[in-house]
């Protein structure tokens, strides 16, 4: 069925001076001018067809009209407030739910969280295995940290250098090359293949080979000593980013998040 347009804002007028029976109090109320009070009152007049108020010696009267819908009008008005109260629950949820490829869950993002969640007991996190983009709504996401060139069509924050690095075990490795799905195509053939950069770092560390991953990827094994970098760091126009449509992004839970995790 199609639904009437409704005008919301000669309504909410409309409320205000019937409340008030007055059209300069409304307008105090309401931060405009008694003049555009009475404008919208007539314009909402013509819309109808009816005469919301009567002008006598003792000031505005409510028509029978006006009396006949207000009842329905207050309570609409009290269904409009439940509902955006009911939609910003979201906003001070207590929850947040992060998606994210495995390897960088593993190496960067578990670490500074646990750090983050220490300050913050009322909050509760799930984190969501995603090496693809996914649907924000779908997956009922509030941010996701991915591999790629940009934010996209998101709002966005670069996190870490867009730079790779070749690794091997700290006493050193074969000259062999470990492959993964991210990783720069070598000159020579791999002698391992595994699934994610994280797993990459971890065969290095094990004797395979080189791995060559993201240095934001490396960074926590190369300081704890469990694999050594072997020649220069390489720009590439690959980064972590963190990304979320805007109206995630805009939340204060996200912002607090965003925040603590690029400090």
């Amino acid at each position: 069925m199609k639904r009437t347009h409704l005008p919301l804002n000669g309504l909410r007028v409309l409320d205000a001076a019937a409340r008030h029976l007055s059209f300069t109090r409304a307008a105090d109320e309401l931060a405009v001018t008694p003049a555009a009070v009475g404008q919208q009152i007539r314009a909402l007049e013509d819309m109808l067809g009816v005469v919301l108020f009567r002008r006598t010696p003792k000031g505005l009267e409510l028509t029978p009209e006006t009396e006949a819908g207000l009842e329905a009008l207050r309570a609409g008005f009290l269904q409009f407030e439940e509902a955006v109260r009911a939609m910003q629950a979201g906003q001070s949820s207590s929850a947040l739910t992060i998606a994210a490829p495995r390897d960088i869950t593993a190496k960067w993002l578990q670490p500074r969280l646990a750090a983050y969640a220490a300050s913050q007991r009322d909050l509760t996190f799930q984190l969501v295995a995603a090496d693809e983009a996914l649907d924000f709504t779908e997956a009922n996401l509030d941010i996701a940290l991915r591999l790629a060139d940009g934010p996209g069509e998101h709002e966005g924050v670069k996190i870490g250098e867009a730079a790779y690095v070749t690794v091997e075990a700290a006493a050193g490795g074969p000259d062999l090359r470990i492959d993964w799905p991210g990783c720069p195509a070598g000159d020579r053939p791999a002698t391992i293949r595994v699934a994610d950069g994280g797993l990459a770092i971890e065969a290095a560390a094990n004797g395979f080979g080189r791995a060559r991953v993201p240095q934001l990827l490396a960074q926590a094994d190369i300081a704890a000593g469990r694999v050594r970098q072997v020649g220069d760091t390489t720009p590439t126009l690959l980064a972590y980013w963190l990304i979320a449509p805007l109206p995630q992004w805009r939340q204060k839970k996200v912002k607090a998040l965003v925040e603590a995790l690029t400090a």
